[in-house]
């Protein structure tokens, strides 16, 4: 069992303070989090303030994110890096630079950034056919040559047709196949948006083959599914202060198996006849 970031610790430098992200309840009074398992999911409502603690553990680690932006130049996380910088302290078992943030949009994006550059790349092909017409075929592969390793190297990491071309199950896990490079710290927000509730098993298992690697993750999460993955370390967001709480006292398990249980009993409010 890996575990690279140990804990974290709120400074409290300037508890007066009240502009966001200072101003989340669970900032505000947040302990300090001892990380027991390479798996922690951090679970509570949407505005409960789980996914501004993961971008705030992103920009203080300094993770590498996979969409366009940098954690440390992204200006929709400018307060939360300020945040992050004055107020937290990472307490490190095994030092890690490998790894990375990756947040449900930053996901879509790039998916759409490698069809982009595909394009690109395919538009300088056809440029180099109209501009070198009449020259040999030598020149043209020569200069078609460095397009064409970018476009091989793609259609490597993320298939011929491209992720575009695929459904989101699938691209999304030809993404992370392509980016995860064994041992070190992944931060990853709702990462189940993408996912049926087959392909969430399916990442249950990639999941624990990445651990087996020396993958660290802190995981926010909706999904029963997810949070059902064995010793996990469930740190509920919906109290103040942020609490561990067991699989089956999740408000988020208990309602979907009563649901599931009984679907009547649930609709009938809902369902009304004309």
């Amino acid at each position: 069992m890996t575990i690279h970031l140990r804990a974290i610790e709120h400074r409290q430098t300037n508890p007066q303070k009240t502009d966001f992200p200072y101003s989340v309840p669970l900032l505000q009074s947040l302990p300090t989090i001892t990380f027991t398992s390479p798996v922690t999911f951090l679970v509570g409502e949407n505005g409960s303030g789980k996914s501004t603690l993961l971008e705030a553990i992103a920009c203080a680690v300094g993770s590498i994110t996979v969409g366009s932006e940098s954690v440390e130049t992204d200006p929709t996380l400018a307060a939360v890096r300020q945040f992050a910088t004055k107020e937290l302290k990472l307490i490190w078992q095994k030092r890690t630079r490998a790894g990375f943030f990756m947040r449900s949009e930053d996901f879509f994006g790039f998916v759409k950034r490698i069809a982009e550059i595909k394009a690109e790349m395919l538009a300088e092909i056809q440029k180099v056919d109209e501009e070198y017409e009449g020259r040999s075929a030598f020149a043209k592969d020569l200069a078609k040559m460095g397009y064409q390793n970018e476009l091989y190297e793609l259609a490597q990491a993320y298939g011929d047709d491209g992720l575009d071309a695929q459904s989101h199950g699938e691209s999304y896990f030809k993404l992370f196949n392509a980016r995860f490079t064994g041992s070190g710290l992944y931060l990853l927000d709702e990462p189940e948006m993408p996912l049926s509730p087959s392909r969430q098993l399916t990442f249950l298992s990639m999941l624990n083959m990445m651990v087996g690697q020396g993958a660290q993750f802190i995981i926010a999460t909706h999904s029963p599914i997810l949070l059902a993955y064995p010793d996990a370390l469930i740190l509920s967001c919906d109290g103040n202060p942020i609490d561990s709480v067991a699989f089956d006292d999740l408000e988020h398990v208990t309602i979907t198996r009563d649901f599931l249980n009984n679907p009547p009993a649930y609709l009938k409010h809902l369902i009304t006849s004309d």
